[in-house]
């Protein structure tokens, strides 16, 4: 070889050599970060307890606040209807006409006999004051006398008898107008103008509802009403104000404007439903409540203290239907607990046990991590940052 040929070669050696040390080099830095891969990043919300305002939420319907069924109360021939179906009505206020013809004849019959009563008595008056006086010198016999007397007493029960009578018929004369018995909203009208009536009849003319306040009947079971007055007497839950506020949950999901007030519970538990009535009453002056509305009740039934409530997003369910969450611990590694949890409030889930203060639940990344494995809280987050993510959710 030439010394051209020479110095090709050494240069290819050189070449080949540092491309040999260059990728041991690459492979030793891959090794070396894959033994040091680092542990996935997460958001935590640290638990803190805080007073919180307890509330129950129950299924209902709306029921009005006075019902009444308008039956006739004389018999006879409807010749007007004096309402339009559906609108307002006060108390006192004319809805049918029965034909009265044969109420008057009698009213004035009934008229005619007292006038006659009235008469006998003021013949039979006079009469004993005068016997009276032949008695006294013996003028009549003492039996006249007493006749007389008898006559007297007989006549002003026979006008009592007729006044009787003339205030009967003209209570069947005034029951011909049948009236609304309470103020509300009026059903349609099941009879028509010549429709014959009765009195007492089975079936109603129609039916005057009162909607202004309105009830509001829900059910909650005997033990969960146990459970909350354990809690109100250990002083683990307050009352507010002495008195349960409510609020309602209409079928679509609004909320209703007005807040309403617990009434009373009833005294007895229905034994095949092991459930508790309980009755509360909102004003309902648009009348946007109407009797036989499904809706849901929010029972405030006092203030938790010590209340912990977490994301619902850091809350899953077991294969069990056991509700868990994932904490990151002191160590940095993950732990899987089990909660007993006492519904929602908001967008958290109420918990009753299972976590304490200053635990730290995962709340995103848990798709990343498992029980055991170790974790780290994503830079630029804490617990106020994930609760306030959760919150704009």
């Amino acid at each position: 070889m030439n010394n051209m040929q020479k110095k090709f070669v050494l240069l290819g050696a050189v070449a080949a050599v540092a491309a040999m040390v260059a990728g041991c080099g690459e492979k030793q830095a891959s090794a070396a970060q894959g033994g040091a891969k680092q542990a996935p990043e997460v958001a935590v919300f640290t638990v803190t307890p805080q007073a919180l305002a307890m509330s129950t939420e129950l299924p209902g319907r709306t029921a009005a606040y006075q019902v009444a069924e308008v039956r006739p109360q004389v018999g006879g021939l409807i010749q007007k209807r004096l309402f339009t179906e559906g609108a307002d009505v006060k108390a006192g206020a004319q809805l049918y006409q029965i034909d009265s013809a044969t109420y008057l004849a009698a009213f004035n019959s009934a008229k005619a006999s007292l006038a006659k009563a009235k008469a006998n008595l003021a013949a039979a008056a006079p009469k004993v004051a005068r016997y009276k006086e032949l008695v006294a010198i013996e003028g009549v016999s003492r039996q006249d006398y007493d006749d007389a007397v008898a006559a007297r007493e007989q006549a002003k029960a026979e006008v009592e008898a007729a006044q009787a009578a003339l205030d009967s018929a003209r209570i069947n004369v005034d029951y011909t107008k049948v009236a609304a018995p309470i103020s509300g909203r009026i059903s349609r009208s099941n009879v028509t103008p010549g429709a014959l009536v009765t009195a007492g009849q089975a079936s109603a003319l129609t039916t005057v509802q009162q909607l202004d306040p309105i009830y509001v009947d829900v059910t909650q079971s005997s033990e969960e009403l146990l459970r909350l007055k354990r809690e109100m007497d250990s002083g683990s839950i307050k009352k507010v104000n002495g008195q349960a506020a409510v609020t309602l949950l209409l079928s679509d999901g609004s909320k209703y404007a007005l807040p309403g007030k617990l009434q009373f519970s009833d005294v007895s538990v229905d034994p095949g439903t092991g459930n508790v009535t309980l009755r509360a009453l909102f004003p309902n002056p648009k009348h946007d409540l109407l009797p036989g509305m499904f809706v849901r009740a929010v029972l405030e039934t006092g203030v938790s203290e010590q209340a912990i409530a977490v994301p619902q997003m850091g809350v899953t369910r077991n294969p069990k239907g056991e509700a868990t969450a994932l904490v990151l611990n002191k160590e940095g590694k993950v732990e899987q607990r089990v909660l007993q949890t006492g519904g929602t409030i908001g967008d958290k889930w109420l918990v009753k046990s299972g976590l304490e203060s200053g635990d730290r639940v995962i709340v995103e990344g848990l798709q990343k991590v498992k029980p055991g494995a170790p974790a780290v809280v994503a830079k630029n987050t804490s617990g106020g940052d994930a609760q306030r993510r959760s919150a704009a959710r």
